[in-house]
């Protein structure tokens, strides 16, 4: 039978003509030297170049490794010897060794020796350790010496093969060659000795196209070889398989067998002529040169033949010689992991055949010997032949006296006892068989299982295996395929019912012979089972079983090895490689055991076996248990302090894990934990996890979703203490201690942010801030530094810092502190609010701070104010009855900014308000004011007033409107006497330049002296009929806040910050925007409001063709003449129209019938508009908008 080799290509190299080729011995690499005087070295494994130098310009015919040098020693066609450290690619040594052409390097397999032969025919022994000195020159070749070789068996003894047609064996030390060999007729171009030791053979080839192998004892030719056409080039024995390799100009390789000299295989690559074949020790690889590149292919399988019964009895094939060692003969040694154990090796005797697999049978009495198209079976004792055959796969039963084997890819042959018990043919074909419970075929649709007593189809599946694996109890099996394994359990109950009904059996089998248990994505090399565990190798050289879905490393492994067996009794696991070397790991039958039993449900005995397992092992079974989620007992099982604490978190036992914590004292556990406990709603034990893991982000979210002041307040102080900015930034910020912020950043030395900080919530101090920044650029840039403007230096440049002080001073005593939760439908956000506004008509208590003189107190009274309001107890919210509309109609100035987060103390809801504020038929009158307002303060500019005047105009936000008749006129009486004192102020207006004003205030003094004229003007029953409490006087006594307006209340108007109150007054008068009723109806509002716009657009237009414009101040200023116009105003029949108008009205239900006879009265044509000008109102500063 033909020799069974399976030839694959590794590596296929294009480059110019290949002279030599050599394999690194540890390496996955292959150096080549090129005719072009090129030397390139590969690595077949990632298929790239490594290293690659340029030698000479002449062809370099020799390369070889010295691995134990880390050399490459090269020769070539300019006579010289170079060597190479292939690491570092640095010259080592270079001389000349001949005067002619350099053929060949040989090098000493264990002394610093090197042969190198030449075209002048002669041999040199050259000595690396005496700086290359020529130790021997070896004469009597008549021709060039084109090879020479070391005997592998004899280190002292070469042989040359030289183009005199002789081969000549030389003795190390002697001058004159031992024997010569004469047999071709033509020059020898090759020479090689064989590796094994049971032959003394050599081989040769030469130009006269034959092969001859030699036995250098007998001195005789044993065989020729007779195949080429052209010029032998190379010959090899390959140092593992019984195969000789022959290469030709002819551009074949020719595979031989080494034992019948029968021709197995000729290989042809088309690339020309072949030059060179180099093999590895330990390998099946060959390397291939041609004229075209180079080509590296493995031949057969690297798998060693070896095997291991159930006893510890190890049996092994070394080339043909068979040898055991056994287990038992370690006895007391002590085993390390992955160690080569000190095994003796007893020589069995030879075998017949070239062993390709050794396989003991399941009781270990018999051993089969499988190579070369045949089978032997030994007695595994004294390995004498119980039986043989010829087969092409042999494999073994479940039961050692049977076994089958298969002949050809159709015919399947099954033994029992030792002669045949039957022969069938699968009707699929049979390219492979594997042995087990069941008999198993491959072919090329699929695999197919056969009973072994009636060989009736069981199961036929469409997957191609690779490898089988059953179970000692038949029940579960693996197969393996190219690229995953497969673990199946076969159900014998159900094949038995099947097989007696015959109702399942379908042309495919049984359908519920096997159930898929698990498939998974790995390369199985080798393996076996021990209970329902699957130990196996993988294709990444690892050490794994399989058990319960659950895969877990026993070892990962520095080279391939293959699995031979394991002993319960020494609770060690067996593997060998394919040196023939044996190590051990340990892998306990306990934890084996246990784990089956809870496989198979039996808790019992998995109970029983628990005691049984070390301590040190507990973990590996608390991992397992989880992984089947049996978590309540892994916890239980496990001592590793990690895996009980991720078990404890999820099965939620916190009290354990809050122990484990304690203990481990991780940061990483107690934010694990925290986050759990929040899960479960225990916040006490979340904040003291945070507080352990120093999670100051946890614990503002923590104390902010609580909605705990108190922990907000100390947390922000342990945060800064502790260095965490950040978090004490938003902190303080997030209890408008903006102050304690600012600080912060000037700490922390960032006082660019310090600067607009100041500027946005504390103007006070920006000047101090920005004096700090200015002083700290200047030791980077002074330039940068000079260019940045303190406000006390440079206070044109900051408009409207005047506002803003008035703002902070507004906040500061306005400000409440903390209020409860329940209040936040209620507040309107910061981002809602327009503070500037808020502050317009706030009198403060105490003066202003400036901006220069907050210099020296910011760590005192802003601190001091922030800290003491912060933690004030919240403020109930008080509920009252809706009141009856107050008839009184007071006006106070505009405050359209909504309340604050922090709110006054006494805090009035809007629903309340609005219902205090209801009058009959009011929204009327206020759509067409807003309407004639906005028209006329978008035309005329308010003429500015100084701010010293402003201050007695100044009124604070309004809080309610249940204020009483004097109250009222003590509002009237103040707006009449600011009066005078703006006519005062036209006088200084030119004079006050450097005087900073809020705008607001400014229009807010119009405003005042309107609505006192509008006062005089009006009747008392008119003020009860009709009247609108808009808004109302703050007393001194009384805190004020601003309510909330609603910006859908507006009937689509845009919100302006003043408006002219529509009575026909020769003045125009302005009046704060109305809180309007939510309740009135939308259309009648929009009716209202629509229909006295046109005659008030006609009197517009009357008064822009009248007008005259207004003179400026040399500083830019409209001086306005309102005090003038008012008075003049007073004369004027107009006022006497509408206080018959407000006669005429009286007790009338209908506000706007009263306003069209205003308006319609015949005598508005007289109106005297010229003594004032709506242009003079200076509107620039002022957001009619509302943005």
């Amino acid at each position: 039978m033909p020799l069974r080799l399976d030839i694959q290509r590794r590596l296929t190299a294009r480059s110019e003509r290949v002279k030599s080729a050599d394999l690194h011995p540890t390496e996955p690499w292959m150096v080549l030297s090129l005719y072009t005087g090129t030397v390139v070295v590969w690595n077949h494994e990632t298929q790239a170049i490594i290293k690659s130098f340029e030698l000479c310009d002449l062809p370099v015919r020799v390369a070889k490794f010295v691995a134990r040098k880390h050399w490459i020693i090269t020769g070539a066609d300019d006579m010289q010897i170079r060597v190479f450290n292939y690491n570092t690619l640095d010259r080592v040594f270079m001389f000349e060794a001949h005067c002619d052409y350099i053929r060949c390097v040989a090098v000493h397999p264990t002394q610093p020796f090197v042969l190198t032969s030449s075209d002048d025919m002669l041999i040199k022994l050259w000595d690396w350790d005496r700086k290359w000195t020529c130790c021997q020159v070896f004469e009597g070749h008549a021709h060039y010496v084109m090879q020479v070789v070391f005997n592998p068996k004899d280190n002292n003894q070469f042989a040359s093969a030289s183009l005199d047609r002789t081969i000549k064996v030389w003795q190390l030390g002697s001058k004159s060659p031992n024997f010569t060999l004469e047999g071709h007729e033509k020059g020898v171009n090759c020479i090689d000795y064989y590796n094994g030791g049971d032959k003394p053979y050599l081989i040769s080839g030469a130009d006269d196209h034959l092969v001859k192998i030699w036995d250098y004892q007998n001195k005789t030719c044993v065989q020729t070889l007779e195949s080429h056409v052209q010029n032998v080039t190379c010959v090899c024995f390959h140092p593992e398989l019984p195969v000789i390799l022959t290469g030709s100009e002819d551009g074949t390789v020719r595979v031989w067998h080494s034992n019948t000299y029968r021709l197995e295989n000729t290989l042809n690559y088309g690339l020309e002529r072949v030059w060179c074949i180099c093999g590895q020790s330990g390998s099946n690889n060959i390397a291939l040169g041609y004229d075209e590149g180079s080509i590296i292919i493995k031949l057969g399988r690297e798998e060693p033949a070896m095997s291991m019964d159930s006893s510890g009895k190890i049996m092994w094939a070394r080339h043909s010689e068979v040898q055991q060692a056994n287990l038992k003969t370690l006895g007391e040694t002590e085993i390390q992991d992955g160690e080569k154990l000190p095994l003796g090796a007893k020589d069995m005797g030879s075998c017949e055949i070239y062993p390709q697999t050794i396989q003991h049978s399941p009781n270990g009495r018999f051993v089969v010997v499988c190579g070369d198209g045949e089978y032997i079976i030994y007695t595994a004792m004294a390995l004498r032949n119980k039986s043989f055959g010829s087969a092409q796969e042999f494999v073994w039963a479940h039961d050692s006296s049977q076994y089958a084997t298969r002949e050809g890819n159709s015919v399947v042959k099954i033994f029992k006892n030792f002669k045949e018990k039957k022969t069938f043919n699968p009707d699929f074909g049979a390219d492979g068989i594997f042995g087990g419970f069941l008999l198993g075929v491959r072919s090329t649709s699929g695999l197919a299982f056969y009973d072994w007593e009636s060989s009736s189809l069981i199961r036929r599946v469409e997957i191609l295996p690779k490898h089988m694996f059953w179970s000692d109890s038949g029940e579960l099996v693996c197969i393996a395929t190219e690229e995953s394994f497969f673990v199946l359990r076969y159900l014998t109950e159900r094949v038995s019912a099947a097989q007696e009904s015959k109702e399942t059996l379908t042309e495919d089998g049984i359908e519920d012979a096997f159930e898929v248990l698990g498939e998974v994505q790995q390369v199985v090399k080798t393996g076996l089972w021990v209970g329902d565990c699957f130990i196996y190798t993988s294709s990444v050289n690892r050490l794994n079983y399989y058990v319960g879905g659950e895969i877990i490393t026993i070892a990962h492994l520095d080279r391939t090895m293959y699995l031979l067996g394991y002993i319960p009794k020494d609770d060690r696991l067996y593997l060998g490689d394919k040196e023939l070397n044996i190590i051990s790991y340990s892998l306990l039958l306990s934890v084996l055991e246990y784990e089956t039993a809870v496989m198979r449900k039996d808790f019992t005995t998995a109970d029983r076996v628990l005691p049984t397992i070390p301590v040190e092992q507990r973990t590996r079974v608390a991992h397992f248990l989880e992984k089947q989620g049996f978590r309540q007992q892994a916890l239980a099982v496990s001592t590793d302090l990690e895996h009980k604490f991720e078990l404890a978190l999820q099965l939620g036992e916190l009290g354990m894990a809050h122990e484990l914590a304690l203990e481990a004292e991780s940061e990483h556990k107690w934010k694990q934990l925290a986050e759990v406990a929040s899960t479960k709603g225990q916040f006490s034990l979340a904040q003291e996890c945070l507080h352990q893991a120093q999670d100051y982000g946890g614990l503002l979210l923590l104390a902010t979703a609580s909605g705990r002041a108190d922990m907000v307040g100390k947390l922000a102080e342990g945060a800064e203490k502790d260095g965490k900015t950040n978090v004490a930034f938003l902190t303080y910020f997030m209890q408008g201690r903006t102050d304690k912020c600012l600080e912060l950043l000037i700490k922390t030395d960032r006082l660019p942010e310090a600067a607009f900080l100041a500027r946005t919530y504390i103007p006070s101090q920006v000047s101090r801030v920005v004096k700090l920044w200015k002083e700290n650029m200047s030791k980077v840039n002074q330039k940068a530094a000079d260019a940045l403007a303190v406000p006390d230096q440079y206070n044109n440049l900051f408009p409207g810092l005047q506002q803003a002080l008035l703002a902070e001073q507004y906040l500061k005593e306005t400000h409440v502190g903390v209020r409860p939760a329940a209040e936040y439908p209620l507040v309107v956000s910061n981002e809602d609010r327009d503070v500037l506004e808020e502050s317009k008509g706030f009198i403060t208590t105490g003066e202003i701070t400036e901006p220069g003189e907050a210099v020296g107190s910011m760590n005192e009274s802003p601190a001091a104010s922030s800290e003491a309001t912060v933690m004030e107890e919240p403020i109930p919210i008080k509920h009252e009855p809706p009141a009856d509309p107050v008839p009184e109609k007071i006006f106070s100035f505009p405050e359209e900014a909504p309340l604050s987060v922090f709110a006054a103390k006494d805090h009035v809801e809007p629903n309340q308000a609005q219902s205090e504020c209801r009058v009959k038929r009011e929204n009327i009158m206020k759509s067409e004011t807003l309407l004639i307002a906005e028209e006329l303060l978008i035309q005329k500019p308010c003429t500015e007033a100084p701010a010293k005047d402003s201050e007695a105009i100044q009124s604070s936000p309004v809080e309610g409107v249940d204020l009483s008749e004097e109250v009222a006129d003590q509002a009237i009486a103040s707006a009449a006497e600011a009066q005078p004192d703006i006519t005062a102020s036209e006088e200084e207006t030119q004079t006050a330049d450097n005087e900073l004003i809020s705008t607001d205030l400014k229009a807010n003094s119009v405003i005042a002296s309107e609505f006192a004229a509008l006062e005089e003007t009006s009747s008392p029953d008119q003020l009860e009929t009709d009247a609108i409490p808009l808004v109302a006087t703050a007393t001194e006594e009384t805190p004020i806040a601003k309510l909330p307006i609603a910006a859908e209340e507006l009937v689509s108007l845009k919100p302006t910050e003043c408006s002219l109150l529509d009575a026909p007054s020769a003045a125009g008068q302005a009046f704060s925007d109305p809180i309007l009723d939510s309740l009135l109806d939308s259309d009648e509002d929009a009716s209202a409001a629509l229909k006295p716009v046109a005659v008030w657009e006609d009197e517009q237009e009357q008064e822009e063709k009248t007008a005259e414009p207004p003179a400026e101040t040399e500083h830019g200023s409209e001086a306005g003449d309102l005090p003038e116009a008012e008075s003049e105003g007073s004369d004027d029949p107009a006022e006497a129209n509408v206080a018959e108008q407000e006669a005429g009205s009286e007790g009338s239900q209908d506000l706007a019938e009263d306003l069209e006879e205003a308006i319609d009265h015949e005598d508005l044509d007289d109106l005297d508009l010229d003594s004032f000008e709506l242009e003079d109102i200076d509107t620039s500063d002022m957001n009619l908008l509302g943005e």
